[in-house]
This record gives C-alpha cells, structure tokens and sequence, in this order.
C-alpha cells in the first residue's frame, strides 16, 4: 500500500511540475553522482566567469526524526495540493506511531511520536522532500545556488548552497 501511495504521489507532483528540480536522491534518475557533477559544473562556471564560489554545506543529520507533522501535513495539502482520502492516508500513516527501546531483558515504556517520518519506509523519504522544499526556494531568492542530496544508507539530507 505503501509503495502504491509514493508512486501516486510522486507522479502527481512531477506531473505538476512541483518537485524541486535541484533534489538528488529520493526521486528517479537522479543521484548523488548528479549532486556531484552539478556542484563541480556550477564552481567550474563560475570560475571561468572570473567569479569566486563559497561553498557551504547544511548537514541535516537524523532530520527525519525533526519533521513536524502538522507542519508536513499543511504543506501536503496547501502548497502541494494533496486533498481528500490521499491526505487522510497519509495523516493516518504519520500518527498513531510508538516506539521503545529493548536491552537485553529490559524493555522501556512505550512512547507516542509526535514527529518524524518512518526511516526505512518507501514514503519516508519523498514525506521528507515535501517537508525541505521551501529552503531551495528561499536560497533561491537570496541569490543562492543549492542542490541537495540524501545519503540513502544514512538516512540523511543534505544541502550544498553556492554564491
């Protein structure tokens, strides 16, 4: 059902053109091999402009544990479009999670999360994409060039922002 719903959505928003287009990793044909080559093509551009490059690099580690579900679930709906049962889905899928923690004979008490998208799952990661999309957007309007990628293994984002 999982893999169902990603595709759905997935292909809803490149049909809507909404995707972030600079976003390596999460999305098909596109890598952090893509990430590379994008920021070597823009510091060697630059560099032949007689332009200097500072590189910067935001490391979201563990940033799927950060992500606010009512915050995710606005942007879903407001500025992504998504409505209706497919909301409700995804509302369903993100609340009502547990987690606790198991060592050796001893098990914790079980704690309800409030944040943070599933790590491992198929809709994870696209959840997560939806959820960053704003700060390529507001490099963008201060001049930035940025490209993100993920490290699949890791689980984590990572944002690389050029001027």
């Amino acid at each position: 059902m999982e893999k169902l719903v990603c595709h759905q959505l997935v292909s809803f928003f490149e049909r809507l053109k909404i995707l972030p287009t600079l976003q390596s990793a999460y999305r098909k044909n596109h890598s952090t091999e893509t990430a590379v080559l994008k920021v070597i093509t823009d510091v060697l551009r630059a560099a032949d402009r007689g332009e200097v490059t500072l590189l910067c690099m935001l490391d979201l580690s563990c940033a799927f544990d950060t992500v606010d579900h009512g915050i995710l679930l606005d942007r879903l709906q407001c500025a992504f479009g998504v409505q209706g049962v497919a909301i409700s889905w995804i509302e369903s899928f993100l609340q009502a999670r547990t987690q606790s923690v198991h060592i050796a004979n001893q098990q914790s008490s079980t704690m309800k999360l409030v944040c943070g998208v599933p790590k491992g799952s198929v809709l994870g990661p696209i959840l997560f994409l939806v959820y960053c999309a704003d700060v390529m957007a507001i490099a963008h309007r201060h001049g930035l060039g940025v490209h993100s990628y993920a490290d699949m293994r890791r689980s984590e984002q990572s944002t690389v922002f050029s001027c």
